[in-house]
C-alpha cells in the first residue's frame, strides 16, 4: 500500500542556511464541491488530510552515518511537531533517495523510500 498512491507530487527543499520543508500529496485528490476552503464534507476532508503531507524545520546532516535528520517545527501530523525526523542519505546521478526508520502508519511499521529529483532552476 502506497499511503499517497502510486504517483505522489511534492517539493523537498533544503536552504543554505539550515532549513528544509517538505510538501507531498496525492495526485488527483477531489476538489472540495462548495469551492469553500473552509467548508468541506466530512468525506471531502478526509480526503484531503489523508492524501496531504507536509512539515517543515531546521535540519542537520551527518556525512559519517550518511543521515538528514529533520528537526519538525511545523507539520501536519500534530505528533511530528518538534520531533527530530531521521533519514537516511544518498545521492545517485542527481536523484535524492531518503528512506525513513520504521513509521506507524495505519497500525503497521513502514519504511518509506522517497525519490527527489532536482528540478532546474528558473
Amino acid at each position: 500500500m502506497l499511503p499517497l498512491g502510486d504517483s505522489p507530487r511534492g517539493f523537498l527543499t533544503y536552504t543554505a542556511d539550515g532549513y528544509m520543508a517538505a510538501v507531498l500529496m496525492r495526485n488527483g485528490r477531489p476538489k472540495f464541491g462548495s469551492g469553500d476552503f473552509g467548508n468541506g464534507t466530512p468525506d471531502e476532508i478526509k480526503q484531503a488530510f489523508e492524501g496531504f503531507d507536509a512539515y517543515a524545520g531546521p535540519y542537520d546532516f551527518d556525512k559519517k552515518s550518511g543521515t538528514v535528520t529533520h528537526h519538525a517545527e511545523v507539520a501536519r501530523f500534530p505528533n511530528w511537531e518538534g520531533s527530530a525526523q531521521v533519514r537516511y542519505a544518498r545521492i545517485l546521478d542527481d536523484i535524492l533517495y531518503l528512506t525513513t526508520p520504521p513509521v506507524l502508519i495505519r497500525g503497521g511499521n513502514w519504511i518509506a523510500i522517497l525519490t527527489w529529483k532536482r528540478v532546474a532552476a528558473r
